[in-house]
């Protein structure tokens, strides 16, 4: 997949995968933590032939621009990259996919479009919604166990591992040596840990924790939501959805699939048992038949 350098108006620079007809139907995959735009690479192959496919290495990650303040990473300007990109490419109406934080971005995306009119469709793979999310972290055991990361992603201390050795050591420390790349083909492997070496990419990926509003406590903190607590303020997503869940997904349990119909209308959930966090590479057949069932569906 060849990429070409786009320039967004906000000064940002992105690689960026541009595949499929010019005049089809666009979709814009957004990546996340700690891959590029070649985590799509199955769901590019499939549908680049009856749809415009863009897939951007996301700010902070390869190529694209890697602001290393925290404060370039907070989720407005993380939404407005997506709606810059399509901007530079000419492409007004889009489906929006993502996965991880791309789904995080994606989420932000869709209400965004759904407001503005430019976003027709969502894919959702493995991110949780935004308002459903901070009720877990602060009530669900499993969920806070699950997220304790965060708060090693967060800890300044570990800045001068990070940069002298770039982001593998401090996936290491979060995850206790387990591997984060399970069942990927050697080639991602080796191209994945060749990204991770450079100091700059490892702390524009970790500033997406950073800005982060998301609240995880230690384990030892109540389980209860502060008295003081505040929802985000957001109306029901009213765009076609689909939420695709990898069922065996260790950072992200399967609670957080409860609700959604509170906080979208209509949303069609596809289960995907005995399958790990990265679902669209470690069970694609799967994920293309959901997401083509579901494009058809709502075409």
């Amino acid at each position: 997949m060849e990429q070409k350098r786009v320039d967004l108006a906000n000064g940002i620079h992105l690689d960026v995968v541009d595949e499929g007809p010019r005049d089809a139907p666009a979709l814009l995959f957004l990546h996340g933590f700690p891959e590029s735009h070649r985590t799509w690479r199955n769901q590019i192959t499939h549908f680049s032939d009856r749809y415009r496919c863009v897939a951007p290495d996301q700010r902070g990650y390869r190529g694209s621009s890697k602001p290393q303040e925290v404060s370039e990473y907070t989720p407005d300007k993380m939404i407005g990259d997506a709606f810059a990109l399509m901007d530079a490419l000419g492409i007004d109406k889009f489906s929006i996919v993502g996965h991880d934080w791309g789904g995080a971005i994606a989420w932000g995306v869709a209400y965004g479009g759904m407001m503005n009119g430019r976003v027709t469709r969502a894919i959702i793979a493995n991110a949780p919604h935004p308002v459903l999310f901070p009720k877990l972290l602060y009530t669900n055991r499993q969920q806070r166990e699950a997220s304790q990361y965060f708060r090693i992603f967060r800890d300044p201390a570990n800045d001068p591992m990070i940069r002298e050795h770039g982001l593998a050591p401090v996936l290491m420390k979060a995850f206790a040596g387990r591997e984060v790349t399970t069942s990927m083909d050697p080639v991602e492997q080796a191209q994945l840990l060749q990204d991770w070496s450079n100091p700059d990419a490892a702390f524009g990926m970790l500033n997406y924790y950073r800005a982060s509003p998301m609240e995880v406590l230690s384990l030892d903190a109540p389980y209860e939501l502060p008295a003081d607590y505040q929802p985000f303020p957001l109306p029901k997503l009213a765009i076609p959805t689909l939420v695709i869940w990898a069922m065996d997904d260790m950072a992200l349990p399967p609670a957080n699939l409860e609700g959604l119909d509170e906080v979208i209308e209509n949303p069609e959930v596809v289960q995907v048992p005995g399958t790990g966090h990265f679902v669209q590479w470690e069970a694609p057949e799967a994920f293309n038949a959901a997401m083509e069932a579901f494009l058809e569906k709502t075409a």
